[in-house]
């Protein structure tokens, strides 16, 4: 996994980690963060299949 994608997927964690806190809190503020954990978690696809595919033009060229 490119490292890229790693931040990504390490930024989702803490966004949903961040979201759960402030609901537990009562705070309608975790609303941002799911939004941003559903940003990087397609971040983390993009970065992820680019690099396979990288991975598979490289491999046929």
């Amino acid at each position: 996994m490119p490292r890229l994608a790693r931040y990504a997927l390490a930024l989702c964690v803490l966004a949903v980690a961040a979201a759960v806190v402030c609901f537990v809190r009562g705070s309608w503020l975790g609303v941002v963060w799911v939004l941003l954990a559903g940003v990087t978690s397609n971040m983390t696809w993009y970065y992820a299949r680019r690099a396979k595919a990288d991975r598979g033009s490289a491999r046929a060229a």
